[in-house]
């Protein structure tokens, strides 16, 4: 009996070790932060402690294209803005455009001018939001500053309270205005199918221009911000071109007749590694160019160019990978259609050696180059004599079928496609969000991040929080994401003795 009970505790022992061994070699980052949605990194390391693969893993699950299914399609839009707290306007505009279609409607002129309004002021405070919150700690307080102070509250203490009151004031008033045309800020209910719910009082236009003038000053701010704090530091910008942070794949945005950047309406267009237009086709065509992947380890789906075929995470020109996002919008233009925001495209571009811009970090820089678009097309807007007009709604009268809606999501291009009865009723609801187009890119490049900074088996909080900044560039929701569905749910049951030593796991489905 003794013998046995010593044989039972040594293979016990042996898998003790073992699993500790293996920990030695395995890195987690669990939960990833400051991104919406949940996820995590795991980083193998092989027996020179250098990096043999890495995963960005999103193990949540959402549904919202399943549980469409029955629902009258008018409500789509506020069906679908539950999807994010963050980007709710995105797919709720995308959701709106999507039902113009379904319903064959044309909205008004003045309602096409309020929707682009309340998007581009959505852009200006979201892409706000990433900058001083999100990703901006990273540059503005330090990537390898303590994790406790690579958050608002250390940011505030870098660049001063004052800015901290003008960031938060600058968003919260932007949110208002949103929340005039949509009721709410989180929720909007401001779309309809062939216009919008609520014109603009002209007794509110001057209060409206004088905060679109402020949002422009706000803008430029951030832009200088940008280049005293990141720009004119020599560590920041090698690292924003190193090889780490660099991937050479194809890029997608949306573009006006002049292949300018627009971000609620046109056409979508795809260049090369090359900067070589590849293709630009309309929304309705967007089956024909891109297919979703699967990978076993990932609730969220991985898009990819569907003329070449699923070829894995490679990039190059006979790569499937393609970016959406800032970095890929301005890649894919020519231009911007707003006089500041084209002088400062032009001089990211002179600064980075021309187009295209491959490096993962330049998210940031594009990014804020388009709150000046945004600010400055609000600007246009509300100086506008039609943003005032009271038809702001053609009624539908023909049968609904199929629709097809997009529009540039501050993460990128955000696709919503429906199909009803006659009686308008979902059928099928398909949603390609900004984060799936960008997933194959995004596990690219936290692989790369991690191969490129952590050797011998030297990992530091700084470093994983740099391999964290790799896929924070893209601004990634995996809420937004995540439409894979396993077979099963994924379960992993670990087994300790007594000293708390792993000594037996077991597994169910894709874990």
């Amino acid at each position: 009996m003794e013998k046995a009970v010593q044989q039972v505790w040594n293979q016990g022992q042996a898998a003790a070790s073992a699993a500790y061994q293996a920990r030695k070699r395995n890195v987690t980052v669990d939960p990833i932060t400051r991104l919406e949605g949940h996820g995590k990194i795991d980083i193998y390391l092989d027996d020179k402690g250098d990096v043999e693969r890495a995963y960005l893993q999103v193990p949540e699950l959402r549904g919202f294209e399943v549980f469409s299914i029955g629902r009258p399609s008018e409500d789509m839009p506020q069906i679908t803005s539950r999807i994010c707290g963050v980007c709710p306007t995105a797919h709720h505009m995308a959701s709106t455009k999507c039902l113009d279609a379904l319903w064959q409607v044309d909205p008004p002129l003045a309602a096409k001018k309020i929707r682009e309004l309340v998007y581009n002021t959505f852009m200006l405070e979201d892409h706000a939001l990433h900058v001083y919150v999100l990703g901006g700690p990273d540059f503005i307080v330090g990537p390898e500053a303590p994790a406790a102070e690579r958050n608002i509250v250390g940011v505030i203490g870098k660049v001063g309270v004052e800015v901290g009151k003008k960031v938060i004031s600058t968003r919260r008033r932007l949110r208002d205005m949103i929340a005039y045309f949509g009721g709410k800020v989180v929720h909007p209910v401001l779309g309809l199918p062939g216009g919008v719910s609520k014109g603009l009082d002209p007794a509110k236009l001057p209060e409206f221009q004088q905060l679109a003038k402020e949002g422009l000053e706000f803008a430029q701010f951030t832009l200088q911000v940008f280049k005293d704090i990141v720009l004119k530091n020599p560590d920041y910008v090698n690292m924003i071109t190193s090889d780490a942070f660099t991937h050479k794949t194809y890029y997608m945005g949306m573009v006006d007749a002049q292949n300018r950047v627009n971000f609620y309406d046109g056409l979508l267009r795809l260049v090369g590694p090359d900067g070589r237009e590849a293709a630009k086709f309309p929304v309705e065509q967007y089956k024909d160019y891109i297919g979703e992947h699967t990978e076993p380890w990932s609730y969220m789906k991985f898009c990819f160019l569907k003329k070449q075929g699923w070829r894995g995470f490679e990039e190059g020109t006979d790569g499937c990978v393609y970016a959406v996002a800032p970095l890929a919008r301005l890649n894919a233009a020519d231009g911007m259609a707003t006089p500041l925001a084209q002088a400062a495209y032009e001089e990211y571009f002179k600064f980075l050696g021309g187009k295209p811009v491959h490096h993962t970090l330049c998210n940031h820089w594009a990014r804020v180059i388009e709150m000046i678009y945004a600010a400055e097309r609000m600007v246009e807007l509300l100086n506008d004599p039609d943003i005032t007009s009271k038809d702001i709604r053609t009624i539908p009268t023909a049968t609904p079928k199929v629709g097809i809606g997009v529009v540039e999501a501050p993460r990128g291009l955000l696709f919503h496609h429906y199909e009803t009865d006659e009686r308008g009723l979902i059928k099928m609801a398909s949603m390609i969000v900004a984060t799936q187009n960008n997933a194959a890119r995004i596990a690219m490049s936290v692989e790369k991040a991690a191969k490129g900074l952590i050797k011998g088996g030297h990992v530091t909080d700084g470093l994983l929080n740099k391999v964290e900044m790799a896929f924070r560039a893209y601004d990634p929701c995996l809420g937004c994401a995540t439409h894979s569905l396993p077979g099963q749910m994924p379960l992993v049951a670990r087994i300790y003795d007594a000293r708390r030593n792993l000594v037996g796991e077991l597994k169910q489905g894709p874990a």
